[in-house]
Formats: C-alpha cells, sequence, structure tokens
C-alpha cells in the first residue's frame, strides 16, 4: 500500500472519520494513555527532583572543605616560593663576598683592617623602597685547622649571612680555604 499524501489525510478526516488511519491512530494513542499525565506520578517526580537540606547542608560543607583547603594551598605556595627566593639570594651574597677574598692578595687578606668583616645587605639592591629581608653578615679569616708543612700558607674563611622570614629566623654558612699562592698571584702577577 502506498503512501496517502497529507491532503488526503485531511480529507479522510472530514468525510469519513471512523474509516481514517490517522484518526483511528489518534484514537488508539488516546484511549492507551500515551497522551493522559498521571498527576500521582507526577508529584512523585516533582518530590524527588529537588535536594534535601542535609544535603545542601553536607555539600556546603565538602565545599568550604574545599576551598579552605586551595587557600591554604596557596598560602603555603606563596611561602615556600619566598624562601626559596631569600635563600638564593643569601647563597648570592656569600658566593660574591667568597669571589671578592680570592682576588685580594694574602697581605691585603692578612691584614685585619682592610676587609670589613660585617656587612649588611638588602634583598634587592636596587630598592629605593626598603622592602624585603635585610641580610646581616660576618666574614672569619682564621689560621687553618690542617697540621701539614703548608698551614701557615692557609687561612679557613667563613662566611655567614642571618636574616628573617616572617618571624623566622634563617641563616647559611660558607666556609673555604684561602692560600698565599692563590688565585691574586695568577691574576695580578704579585
Amino acid at each position: 500500500m502506498g503512501e496517502v499524501p497529507p491532503h488526503e489525510n485531511f480529507r479522510c478526516v472530514l468525510r469519513r472519520p471512523e474509516k481514517c488511519p490517522a484518526r483511528r491512530v489518534a484514537d488508539y494513542l488516546l484511549k492507551d494513555s500515551y497522551m493522559k499525565i498521571h498527576l500521582p506520578r507526577a508529584r512523585r517526580l516533582r518530590a524527588t527532583a529537588a535536594f534535601s537540606l542535609m544535603e545542601v547542608t553536607i555539600s556546603m560543607g565538602v565545599l568550604g572543605l574545599a576551598v579552605s583547603i586551595l587557600f591554604n594551598g596557596l598560602t603555603t605556595g606563596f611561602f615556600t616560593i619566598r624562601m626559596a627566593r631569600e635563600n638564593l639570594r643569601a647563597t648570592q651574597i656569600m658566593l660574591e663576598k667568597a669571589e671578592t677574598l680570592r682576588l685580594y692578595s694574602w697581605n691585603q687578606i692578612t691584614n685585619t683592617t682592610y676587609i670589613k668583616r660585617e656587612f649588611t645587605v638588602p634583598y634587592d639592591p636596587n630598592s629605593t623602597s626598603g622592602k624585603g629581608a635585610i641580610y646581616q653578615g660576618t666574614i672569619e679569616i682564621e689560621p687553618a685547622d690542617i697540621s701539614a708543612d703548608y698551614s701557615d700558607d692557609l687561612k679557613q674563611v667563613t662566611i655567614r649571612v642571618s636574616w628573617k622570614t616572617g618571624g623566622l629566623s634563617r641563616s647559611r654558612e660558607f666556609r673555604s680555604l684561602v692560600s698565599r699562592h692563590g688565585m691574586q698571584d695568577y691574576i695580578y702577577g704579585m
């Protein structure tokens, strides 16, 4: 059986509604409750579609805990980065002082008034605001604790740097040996 054009279906409903296939399908759908709405079922769906007060309270608690953990993680991360930067700056200061000492002559190193034994360096030497850590350091030059023939030609240099990160006192130390016939003779030819 071929398909009936849409205008023929319309004519069928108007002329003989009892024999029209479209009318029979519509009656079937209406009789078997395909198009009817059952109120008790709709009420049940509506009641289960919402969240209870207990579910909302627990979810807000979980959300609050997650936000708290996130902010705590950010704070800890920023503090760790700050400590790492300050530690790196302390290492730079000690290295700068050690490299300067290596270029001094033996007479300058053994002279107790030539080298400044205490120093203060800011975190950012180019800053005019004075923000950041202030590093306070000392340089100690002592005879080397070596029992060898050349021990008179060696000095032990200890560079200490201390500063505060918030309320936490921190310090770093660098030790090295300087010899009478070291780098200064090679560079300057003294």
